[in-house]
């Protein structure tokens, strides 16, 4: 997709597009980065044909009814090893954005990536990221939020929607920008190499992020609680028997 083809609004310090229908707005950002395109770019859509959740997963979203939206910002100074920055960036921005409206259960980031209310998931953010040399030269943030579905048909064991939740339809661009107004407050804080106020915000919202709990890995079951998460994204946990586990992405497994 060529930049010179398509409308340009802006949201903040973003430069925006709304697409009926896209493959991925993942795609469609790294192609805006591959091109050599500098700005900001936020691509939301109504309806995405490919659109992904972790790993081989995929994303169930009615058409029209969900925030689906990718971000390609370029953040200054980061070193490649702290790309996870983003990830705590957006994880916190949706969290407070999503606030106003639930007034019942408990918010929270399942780590690393699954936005919790209780125990369900109602939305997750994937980041790919490009460098240069030692530094991140971008980043794609894509993001999936369940907002106004009132059913969902896959397989997929604990989906949840705002409007489940609230019992309201919420109309989704204010959304969005509420989103990208956080999202900028946080980058700024990346920007002035503030990491450790945006880590230390982002561990007070972790999912389960007091007590002990149940998890699995490729050993079997076992009780433990969080420690930390490092900069680096590797979840620290404690068993019982006060021995120090470290996982990365897809290695342990939350009970729930």
């Amino acid at each position: 997709m060529s930049t010179d083809s398509i409308h340009q609004p802006t949201i903040g310090r973003f430069t925006t597009e709304h697409l009926d229908e896209t493959d991925s707005t993942n795609r469609v950002c790294k192609d805006l980065a591959q091109e050599g395109e500098n700005t900001d770019w936020v691509v939301w859509t109504d309806f995405q044909t490919a659109g992904r959740g972790c790993g081989t997963n995929t994303w169930e979203s009615e058409r029209g009814k969900n925030l689906l939206f990718s971000i390609l910002c370029h953040p200054q100074n980061v070193r490649a090893t702290h790309q996870f920055l983003l990830l705590e960036a957006m994880s916190l921005a949706l969290i407070e954005a999503l606030e106003p409206h639930v007034h019942t259960g408990s918010l929270s980031v399942k780590w690393p990536n699954d936005i919790y209310w209780n125990d369900s998931k109602l939305g997750g953010t994937l980041t790919e990221c490009s460098l240069s040399g030692q530094q991140l030269k971008w980043c794609v943030i894509g993001t999936g939020l369940n907002v106004n579905q009132r059913a969902f048909m896959s397989d997929a064991p604990n989906p949840v929607s705002l409007l489940q939740i609230c019992n309201k339809e919420l109309e989704l661009q204010p959304l969005l920008e509420r989103i990208l107004s956080q999202f900028s407050k946080y980058l700024d804080l990346i920007k002035d190499a503030k990491y450790e106020a945006l880590h230390k915000a982002y561990m007070t919202i972790l999912y389960r992020r007091e007590g002990f709990h149940d998890y699995c890995d490729a050993h079997g079951r076992f009780r433990a609680k969080i420690v930390d998460v490092e900069h680096e994204g590797t979840l620290i946990l404690q068993d019982t028997m006060q021995q120090i586990r470290r996982y990365q992405f897809k290695e342990v497994q939350f009970i729930i």
